[in-house]
């Protein structure tokens, strides 16, 4: 499972990497967690509006919307199971001088 993950990650970030290089761009951001930021030319379409129904022991990561070098897509939101002791950053874009930057969602302690 963990393996097929990392294989599906891989596979976004190298399609991301070569669509990036098109009409964005992706750079290495130590400060990030992640290790990539993409920087998208513009901003993204308003938030989507999700209505999820509350589940015990989890919270919903909310959807976002993804830059594929041209244009945004819309990924649904998903499950998480609640660390004890940790908080969850839903994923979202910051803007900066040179673009919008996107940040994953993490869990943070505290």
């Amino acid at each position: 499972m963990i393996l097929r993950r990392l294989a599906a990650v891989a596979l976004l970030s190298t399609a991301l990497l070569a669509a990036a290089g098109v009409h964005g761009r992706m750079l290495q951001d130590r400060g990030a967690g992640d290790g990539v930021t993409v920087i998208a030319p513009r901003p993204p379409p308003p938030p989507m509006l999700e209505r999820v129904p509350p589940r015990p022991g989890y919270l919903w990561a909310h959807g976002y919307w993804r830059w594929n070098g041209h244009d945004y897509v819309a990924v649904p939101g998903h499950w998480e199971r609640v660390r004890a002791g940790y908080r969850y950053l839903n994923p979202h874009w910051e803007h900066r001088p040179d673009g919008w930057h996107w940040r994953v969602g993490v869990w943070v302690s505290g």
